[in-house]
């Protein structure tokens, strides 16, 4: 008793004091308030609004900071409060700028930024180099790392805001209570403040108001006495779901039943990078009403902050830091580097390639010193185009070695004597991804002839051959030839009367020319075969003593021309670098621009009309006629995206898709309207080209092509032959009701000939084209069927279209150069120009329908949001597949998937997701818990037709 009279008799000592310190307070904020002019006070007056001084001082709002989050007056008049709302906008906005440059010590930078029009944290982003040199000086690197650290995508941008802003809010608090009190208060109020908290300790959430009594009996949540448990041991591997629980407790010890108004604030972040969690609060079980669970997904390795807060208040040990650790290394992910599909080395002497080991979700592998990071790899290594006895055993020395510094292993071969070799690298039985290639081993005097010829500028190199075959025809007798190996091209040619040279063929020097080495004909011993193919000739066939030089000088100057790999990450690198190099003497200065919205197309066409390539190569800074603006950047992006859709958007005319949906790809339009014309096509190509040219210059330059593009458009840019296969992916329709059934079916009853009717819109045929000479009276037969086929693409989608893609190269080359786009395949040179599919979670939250509204689909529905939010791009890309047949995006996003993504519950339990891609239609079933629903709609998205409803 003793020691409670104690405790009520020092709060009511502490009460007393701080009575005593209201009073205080109250003149101290007359006397601020009626002899000072207060932040609102100013910023109302540079509004135009100073009529309403009395009213924010009536509110309490004085601070920039309150000015910023006013919220609704409804003593202004409507169209003060839209005045008075843009201008709290744009001030948070310069608000939060201020404190990231404060963060960053810039703070001094504000006001010439703000000059510069430089006036929210976006605004950031598009301020060049040599603007921010004049403003910023000697601290321009300062500037440049800060600026390098902010986030990448929407989502992280938003968290990073809310985070400064937090700061600011904070800060404008601190002030306050300075500026109200002021010292002679605060060192009355000491004593009581300091008397109440030894005796009570009430380390509550700022947000939290409760009773003397519950202060008395400690009845009260306490953060510090709160304790968080994890439901697992370190180190631990990525591709789990993780839980802990966090079990709460009030001030005397006793448990505190957890509710939604406690402000439980969970975050996870790894890096900049912030994890999305599930939290479930209580449960039907009494003993758990003061826990929450919460789960989320690990699939990048590296170190995890997790803060758990009430209100503002960290938990007791919060923030805690959890390392996970990469998985178990994967074939699919595991690749060589810098590699090739064509390995030159010398006999003797033992030739390095790197393996970076990769788990399923993309991290680098790491290993303890007890691990043998090579075992699972198997190299199995066979001799080709030469006759070997069947199960007889390669001469060559391999040797596996883990490279701990670098962490990669270290794969070595060796052979003995020389000639052509295929080489095969699998882990645990399954195929790397690039682990399937040729090696070419060369005699030293034979290696040391093709470095000379690769260091040489001789065009001229040239050796014999014989010709065995070309366009499908076989020779009984061989022709002598020659094949000539320059940096550029591959040229067969043979010489009538013995000095009057005939070309055959040319072969351009590019990823997509293969060699292919055969075994040879004992007839011809000492003679070694091959075949050449390009994808756009038909292959030609070769013998010559001199094959494995040919060969092996055509893919070191390959190798040269594309920087050194077949990656698509190295080759980007070298396209970006040699297209910088190309048009180093052109200066990437302002250009300005004056276009109309309205005849976007039109106007740009008449404002590009007399430029240059130094003129297309310069910095655009595009003004929208009758608009305000100054385009820092962000105009210029929002013109080349209307620019790219009034161009390739299949309902502008100027180019179409084959099919009605949405997701089609669009092809150029030989049957446009009238008034475009093939100087559209020319104009597309050089905007490509200009994106192209952008992207080089990397950093906020960096701009993608929004369209998407037939695979047999994209081989044409690139030069590769058009084959029946691209039906497949450019005009589904027609691959399924005719050309599938052609290949599967007899065709000898067909009555099928070498010729294609054309047909209006109103099924009226307009004329019948012959696909080959004569092709009227020549039938289709089921060993000429394939011929047929391919003549039929080349005459619906490239043939008919030559005009439009010989323009639309004019305009493109004019800024990259043909050579360049080369190295790219048409699956490469899409990613080049399109980018890869970035998926928006907001972007779907805001764009789809949710068909179910029972408690328990509303939970899976919760589920779904948390588990997607933690995708990775493959995920999605998986998901979107799954759902509506395709794994890309209109270039509108999700807003132009028709019909809408929608979620609907399924009347099942614990089964696997299904999906209706005609109604790109996602059905879930109802699950236990978080686990099993997010197992189950992995695993149905990764086996794909398991779950596909086909309607």
């Amino acid at each position: 008793m003793a020691r409670w009279s104690t405790v009520l008799s020092g709060v009511f000592l502490a009460l007393s004091m701080i009575l005593s310190l209201g009073k205080l307070l109250l003149l101290a904020a007359g006397t601020s308030n009626n002899g000072e002019i207060t932040e609102a006070d100013q910023w109302l007056a540079d509004i135009g609004l100073k009529q309403y001084r009395s009213l924010f001082k009536k509110k309490g709002i004085s601070s920039l900071a309150n000015c910023a989050e006013v919220e609704a007056l409804p003593e202004l008049p409507h169209h003060d409060w839209e005045r008075l709302q843009r201008a709290a906008r744009l001030l948070q906005q310069r608000l939060v700028l201020h404190q990231w440059l404060t963060e960053h010590g810039l703070h001094n930078h504000y006001q010439k930024l703000v000059q510069m029009e430089v006036i929210s944290l976006e605004d950031v982003y598009w301020v060049e180099d040599h603007a921010a040199q004049a403003v910023l000086g000697k601290e321009l690197s300062k500037w440049t790392q800060a600026r390098q650290e902010l986030p990448t995508s929407k989502e992280d941008l938003a968290v990073l805001k809310a985070d400064l802003w937090s700061s600011v809010v904070k800060n404008s608090q601190h002030q306050d209570a300075w500026t109200w009190g002021g010292m002679l208060v605060v060192s009355v109020s000491v004593a009581g403040l300091v008397t109440l908290a030894a005796m009570t300790q009430p380390a509550l959430a700022p947000e939290a108001k409760h009773s003397l009594l519950q202060y008395v009996t400690g009845k009260y949540l306490l953060p510090s006495n709160c304790r968080v448990h994890f439901q697992w041991e370190e180190p631990q591997l990525v591709g789990e779901t993780m839980t802990f629980t966090v079990k709460f407790y009030q001030r005397n010890g006793q448990p505190y039943p957890i509710c939604d108004k406690d402000n439980l604030i969970v975050e996870v972040t790894e890096g900049a990078r912030r994890v999305a969690t599930l939290i479930e609060l209580g449960g039907t079980d009494p003993q758990a009403a003061n826990a929450a669970v919460v789960k989320f997904t690990v699939r990048h390795a590296g170190q995890y902050r997790i803060a758990v807060l009430i209100g503002s208040c960290h938990v007791h040990g919060s923030p805690f830091v959890k390392n996970f650790l990469p998985g178990p290394p994967d074939a699919n992910k595991t690749v060589f580097v810098r590699q090739s599909s064509t390995v030159v080395c010398t006999s003797g002497v033992a030739h390095s390639m790197a393996i970076e080991p990769r788990d399923e979700y993309d991290n680098l592998c790491i290993f303890s010193n007890t691990d043998n990071p090579t075992v699972g790899y198997h190299v199995a290594i066979s001799q080709i185009g030469s006759v070997v006895e069947e199960g007889s055993v390669v001469d060559c020395n391999v040797q596996l070695e883990y490279d701990c510094p670098n962490q990669r292993i270290c794969l070595r071969v060796s052979f003995p004597k020389e000639g052509c070799y295929h080489a095969t690298v699998s882990l645990a039985g399954l195929q790397l991804h690039n682990g399937d290639f040729d090696i070419i081993v060369l005699s030293s005097s034979d290696a040391t002839l093709v470095h000379k010829n690769v260091a040489s500028k001789n065009p001229h190199i040239c050796y014999e051959a014989k010709l065995m075959g070309m366009q499908g025809e076989h020779y009984l007798k061989p022709r002598k030839v020659f094949c000539y190996v320059s940096p550029k091209q591959l040229t067969i040619k043979e010489y009538l009367l013995k000095f009057i040279p005939k070309r055959l063929v040319t072969f351009r020097l590019c990823p997509s020319t293969k060699f292919h080495f055969e075994t040879s004909n004992n007839q011809y011993l000492g003679y070694d075969a091959f075949s050449i193919d390009d994808g756009c000739q038909p292959p030609v066939e070769l013998i010559s003593r001199c094959r494995n030089v040919i060969a092996a000088t055509f893919t070191q100057f390959l190798l040269k021309n594309i920087g050194g790999s077949e990656t698509f990450k190295d080759k980007q690198d070298f396209f970006y670098h040699e297209v910088r190099k190309h048009h180093q003497k052109h200066y990437h200065e302002k250009l300005s621009m004056k276009v109309q919205r309205d005849k976007l197309l039109e106007s740009s066409m008449k404002a590009t009309k007399g430029f240059s390539v130094s003129d297309w190569c310069r910095n655009f800074e595009i003004t929208f006629q009758g608009e305000q603006g100054v385009d820092w950047g962000g105009v210029r992006r929002e013109w080349f995206e209307l620019i790219c859709a009034a161009l390739f958007d299949s309902g502008n005319g100027l180019f179409s898709s084959f099919g009605e949906s949405q997701q089609a790809l669009v092809h150029p339009n030989n049957k446009r309207p009238p008034h475009l014309k093939l100087k559209h096509f020319e104009f597309a190509g050089r905007v490509v080209g200009k994106c192209l040219y952008e992207s080089a210059l990397g950093g906020s330059y960096r701009q993608l092509v929004r369209a998407r593009f037939t695979r047999s458009f994209l081989a044409q840019i690139i030069g590769l032959r058009v084959h029946y296969k691209y039906f497949e992916q450019d005009d589904p329709d027609l691959y399924l009701s005719k050309v599938k059934y052609i290949l599967e079916n007899d065709v000898e009853e067909m009555e099928l000939y070498f010729v294609e009717e054309e047909y209006d819109k109103s099924g009226q045929l307009l004329k019948v084209a012959e696909l080959i000479s004569n092709g009227s009276k020549t039938r289709v037969t089921n060993e000429t069927k394939l011929r047929y086929l391919d003549a039929l693409a080349q005459h619906r989608l490239a043939s008919s279209i030559r005009e439009e893609v010989d323009h639309f190269l004019r305009g493109l080359n004019e800024l990259i150069p043909d050579n360049l786009l080369g190295i790219f395949d048409e699956n490469e040179l899409e990613l080049l120009l399109c980018g890869t599919g970035e998926y928006n979670i907001a972007d779907l939250r805001a764009h789809h329908i949710a068909n179910g509204g029972s408690p328990e689909f509303l939970r899976v529905l919760d589920w779904f949001w948390t588990a997607v939010s933690n995708f990775t791009r493959e995920e999605m890309a998986r998901l979107l597949q799954f759902t509506t047949g395709c794994s890309q995006l209109p270039p509108g996003g999700f807003q132009q998937l028709s019909p809408r993504f929608q979620i609907t519950a399924a009347p099942t339990f614990a089964n696997l997701p299904t999906a209706h891609t005609c109604f790109n239609q996602l059905c879930l079933p109802d699950y236990e818990c978080y686990d099993h629903f997010e197992k189950a709609l992995l695993l149905a998205i990764s086996e794909g037709t398991e779950g596909f409803g086909m309607i």
